[in-house]
């Protein structure tokens, strides 16, 4: 990549930071009355719904406490991220000890879901804690929280089967991504050693999800990687696979540019990159079916926002460590695209929710799903991956084991 180019995404991503995104949430989010956030926002910040979701307060307090961390300690930051961490602790818990996944705004049990994904984004926001502050109480839950997340998943009886394991056993990509997502934040918060967990969680999804035969990252299989011809086996997910691709890359880069990991991460996402980019209106289509055939989901054709930040994060990675300039046309391809259809110059952060063509679906900027997280992650990601290509002159892909 050009110098001038990586001049001017470098400026992009951090003023789209920190003087779009984050003010954005910091205006309209913080819960002054009963603490932690409210994130059901409209377009210009109006609270639409003031129920609270547990993953989203680890989120957002995982990124600031990051941001206070490795950016700047702004007062502002530290007391919006304090004040997470202490909606978290006061109610997050159910009687049985695991996360709740919905609560009312002061902290009443509404809802709980069978995963763990709680689990995994307040494991990352207590660990972004302890780090920020000595807080070895923070830490310890941290740890505790993430084998709580594994052992759901490991232990047998620990989480009810979506589907009976009798009639359909079967595995989902969700519990390894996941893994290596909470293993590798907890490693650079704390400086937890938790590289055989991500092994392993890699060797998983290149031996059991990734298909060869179909050129396509499973969103679940059988036990032994065999693809299930049902309509749940033979939908894919093109923004969750390229998602993994990033992880798999970065864990590459973390440990000096591991080439089968190059290798397998820019495998799926040009797999996941073909079947999924819409070529006559552009953008990242939603849902597709592994053989062709009609997708289940209603909403196959949108463009939801996230998946654009894991597609740029990949491409961006996939020219880093490789160098190759297809994949540098991708990256340009998949930011052009998003900044002009997502952005909302006017009132600030990104739409959510696009139709195939571009055009918006609806002015959520923040519901039980959408908050302060991908967007904010992929642009600080990208920044400071920027300034190393820009260090190193152009990209990575020198780097030695």
């Amino acid at each position: 990549m050009k110098p001038d180019r990586i001049v001017a995404l470098i400026a992009l991503h951090r003023d789209t930071l920190l003087d779009d995104v984050l003010p954005f949430w910091l205006r309209h989010s913080p819960d002054s009355e009963f603490g932690g956030y409210l994130h059901h926002l409209d377009r210009d910040g109006r609270v639409v719904d003031d129920d609270k979701g547990i993953w989203c307060h680890g989120r957002f307090a995982w990124l600031l406490g990051r941001l206070c961390r490795t950016v700047e300690d702004r007062p502002e930051w530290r007391t919006a991220h304090q004040s997470g961490i202490d909606f978290l602790r006061a109610h997050a818990y159910g009687d049985d000890g695991h996360l709740l996944f919905q609560v009312t705004r002061d902290g009443q049990p509404l809802r709980r879901r069978r995963y763990l994904f709680s689990e995994t984004f307040a494991s990352i926001a207590f660990a972004e804690h302890a780090a920020l502050t000595s807080d070895e109480a923070a830490a310890q839950e941290a740890r505790r929280l993430y084998r709580s997340f594994v052992d759901g998943h490991e232990q047998p009886g620990q989480m009810a089967p979506k589907v009976d394991p009798v009639t359909r056993p079967m595995r989902s990509i969700g519990y390894p991504l996941g893994r290596i997502a909470t293993a590798q934040a907890l490693g650079s918060a704390l400086g937890d050693d938790l590289d055989a967990d991500i092994d392993s969680a890699i060797d998983e999804i290149a031996t059991l999800f990734l298909s060869r035969e179909h050129g396509a990252l499973l969103e679940v299989v059988s036990p032994d990687g065999t693809p299930i011809d049902h309509v749940d086996g033979r939908t894919l997910n093109p923004g969750h696979a390229i998602e993994v691709a990033w992880f798999i890359l970065a864990e590459a880069h973390r440990r000096g540019g591991k080439p089968e990991w190059v290798a397998l991460g820019c495998e799926i996402l040009d797999g996941m990159w073909q079947r999924g980019w819409d070529e006559e209106f552009g953008g990242l289509l939603y849902f597709v079916d592994l053989d062709g055939g009609p997708v289940q989901e209603y909403w196959h054709e949108m463009k939801f926002w996230w998946p654009h930040c894991e597609a740029a994060l990949a491409t961006l990675y996939a020219h880093a460590l490789t160098g190759e300039a297809r994949y540098e046309r991708m990256h340009r391809k998949v930011i052009d695209w998003s900044f002009e259809h997502f952005a909302d110059p006017e009132m600030g952060e990104w739409f959510g929710y696009l139709r195939r063509d571009g055009s918006v679906a609806s002015t959520w900027k923040g519901n039980l799903w959408k908050g302060p997280f991908h967007l904010p992650r992929m642009l600080l990601v990208s920044w400071r991956l920027l300034e190393e290509m820009a260090t190193a002159g152009g990209d990575l892909s020198d780097q030695k084991q």
